[in-house]
């Protein structure tokens, strides 16, 4: 019997077994392994290129101008009390051992290797920025054992992007860039680049893992690869097997310091924008939306009537930035930003970040319990992002009553000078001070602490502790689970959303 017909036969039989007809799934084939990578790669490595860099490095002294007691980075000594004959002795000594009238030590030259890879003929050269940083020579090596000198066009420590020219007498091989967006975890890869110092040497493996986020800032989204990567790989290209870019190799992780198959690039996508920005502009020009925001966590989801806890919360609106223009507002959670899904906090920046500047684009938001979409022109990224400003609520009398939430472990008061001048609160916050926090509760739990200020509760704001009692007794008579307040604490403004729960110690309903 033929395989497919052993196939139906099986299924038919479950569907006689079972009175639910099984989802039938048919089974899923790989691609074959290519028999080589030799011509592949004997077609790309004269587009891969070593990067050495140096700087110069002022060397100092031990002990500059008589050693002991001289202000340098020699060897600690021990300290004796001041005329002891140990004193002069450990002086006398360490002048000896380092010279105590010796010039000054000259200065050193510091060398780095990296790789990187020319993607125009006429000697563009793109590779990591901490391959070059502080460098005062960059030299380029061709696989033909061809020397140039690099001339630094722009970078940018943000995506650890940059771009060197070189001059040749001749057209030079190049790389071209292919869309990372299209590579899938799976995929075959091979990684280029100049492990520690040993040339060209070419890697293989697959796409392990996409959008990564390893810490290096607000932009990461790397792939991830087991191809090996090691020292001096760091600027080199990750290719699909079409020959084109989708990476630049960039980081591992290895408590070794070797490659253990974690390895992570840069998506080709992002390299290329901020490659096209650096050679238009010689800097990086980023979109901004001009807001400070949180992630949306199941219980913040319930408080908004949202289903799925997705999207990025606005906790803080800078003043006169886009979004202020747009009128986004405090409490409204972004669900799409021109047309791309915002599914988690981490993935609006960089959407921002590659829109372009001065395009008015679409934002979808959850607003009221609906979903809205307004427009918002995008603008530059400052140098210096201002700090979002605090949203305040208007001036109410205050009244001086203490109030305790004993099911959320909160103690309330009025903003007064008294409790100003404890907590130090500035006199233009608005609010209502919490002046203990119970250990153990939910309010200790969310990290809440005596001096946070609540400016606002479901979205509304307050200005006396009776304000915030009355509005956590209306969402626990709404059998909501929680109750989401906006605090002001020592980082700055975030939403906190509090479990609630009966007289009894019991969740509503």
């Amino acid at each position: 019997m033929r395989q497919s017909s052993r196939v139906a036969a099986f299924a038919l039989a479950l569907a006689v077994a079972s009175p639910v007809l099984p989802v039938f799934v048919p089974p899923a084939y790989a691609r074959p392994a290519p028999d080589s990578f030799a011509d592949l790669a004997a077609k790309l490595l004269p587009g891969v290129v070593n990067i050495s860099s140096s700087q110069t490095v002022q060397a100092h002294n031990d002990h500059p101008g008589g050693g002991f007691g001289g202000g340098g980075q020699g060897p600690e000594v021990p300290s004796f009390p001041p005329g002891s004959p140990f004193e002069q002795f450990f002086k006398d000594f360490m002048n000896r051992q380092h010279g105590g009238n010796q010039p000054q030590a000259p200065a050193r030259r510091m060398q780095s290797l990296g790789s990187g890879f020319v993607i125009d003929p006429s000697g563009i050269v793109v590779t990591n920025n901490h391959v070059i940083e502080g460098a005062d020579e960059i030299t380029v090596r061709l696989q033909d054992g061809t020397e140039l000198k690099a001339t630094l066009v722009g970078r940018d420590d943000r995506a650890d992007i940059a771009v060197l020219k070189v001059n040749s007498d001749k057209p030079l091989a190049f790389v071209p860039f292919g869309d990372s967006d299209h590579s899938r975890v799976g995929d075959w890869v091979l990684a280029i680049g100049n492990p520690f110092g040993l040339g060209g040497s070419v890697t293989a493996g697959i796409v392990s893992a996409r959008g990564r986020d390893i810490g290096q800032g607000p932009y990461d989204d790397f792939l991830q690869t087991d191809a090996a990567i090691n020292r001096g790989n760091s600027g080199g290209p990750l290719f699909n097997m079409d020959g084109e870019v989708i990476g630049m190799n960039t980081a591992i992780y290895s408590p070794s310091g070797g490659s253990i198959g974690i390895g992570f690039s840069i998506p080709s996508n992002l390299v290329k924008n901020v490659v096209e920005q650096l050679r238009d502009y010689g800097r990086a020009r980023r979109g901004w939306l001009g807001v400070r925001i949180q992630q949306v966590s199941p219980e913040i989801a319930e408080s908004f009537g949202l289903k799925d806890p997705s999207g990025a919360l606005v906790a803080g609106v800078e003043d006169n930035g886009p979004a202020a223009k747009a009128q986004l507002k405090n409490g409204d959670i972004i669900l799409k930003f021109n047309g791309q899904d915002v599914k988690e906090m981490k993935n609006l920046p960089r959407i921002v970040a590659e829109t372009t500047i001065g395009k008015s684009v679409p934002v979808t938001i959850w607003r009221d319990g609906k979903e809205q979409t307004i427009s918002a022109v995008v603008g530059e990224l400052p140098d210096d992002t201002k700090k979002a400003a605090a949203v305040t609520a208007p001036d109410k009398p205050a009244a001086p009553k203490v109030v305790e939430l004993s099911g959320l472990g909160l103690k309330l008061g009025a903003l007064t000078s008294e409790t100003r001048d404890k907590f130090q609160i500035g006199k233009d916050q608005k609010g209502v001070v919490i002046t203990d926090v119970t250990s153990g509760t939910p309010a200790a739990d969310r990290g809440l602490k005596a001096g946070d200020v609540i400016v606002e509760v479901q979205q509304e704001e307050v200005a006396n502790p009776t304000d915030v009692q009355d509005k956590v007794e209306r969402v626990r008579k709404s059998s909501r689970q929680t109750v989401l307040m906006l605090v002001q604490t020592s980082d700055g403004l975030r939403y906190v959303p509090l479990p609630l729960k009966d007289d009894a110690g019991r969740k509503p309903g």
